[in-house]
């Protein structure tokens, strides 16, 4: 874009009153922009609760109703909330297992419970099975030691 262009007034005052007002109009772009950066990283934070919140509340839900409840928080809203992995189960040899979602090879916009038909045991695999996950709740850390079984 080009550079907007001021033709100079002829007149000694008007030129010293289009100076004046370039000059405020400067040091209000340096105030905007500061004052934009500021609300911009008040908002992330207020996003980042929101999404702390809304995989508490899923957690919740899923304690208390035992099944994958829809809507679930999505992938990267996990992730920013601060729950980074997702405690499964494996329906058929009951096996505990954490996966990391940021891992995952599904697009962060992937619902949280969508993924219990495609995460499978590993273990169940090598005897010809492929049962799905249950999902269990999310966690902000791994609950059980790496196997490598689901």
């Amino acid at each position: 874009m080009a550079p907007k262009h001021h033709p100079t007034p002829l007149s000694g005052g008007d030129r010293k009153a289009l100076t004046k007002e370039l000059g405020k109009a400067r040091a209000m772009t340096g105030i905007l922009a500061a004052q934009s950066s500021e609300m911009r990283a008040k908002g992330a934070a207020l996003i980042q609760q929101a999404d702390k919140l809304l995989c508490e509340s899923w957690n919740e839900r899923m304690w208390s109703d035992c099944e994958p409840i829809d809507p679930s928080p999505t992938i990267d809203q996990a992730i920013n909330g601060g729950f980074p992995w997702l405690e499964i189960q494996c329906s058929r040899c009951k096996t505990p297992n954490d996966v990391d979602l940021a891992a995952l090879k599904h697009p962060p916009t992937t619902f949280v419970h969508d993924l219990a038909s495609r995460l499978r045991c590993r273990k169940c695999a090598k005897a010809g099975r492929r049962p799905s996950a249950t999902l269990l709740q999310l966690g902000w850390q791994p609950r059980h030691p790496r196997r490598g079984e689901v």
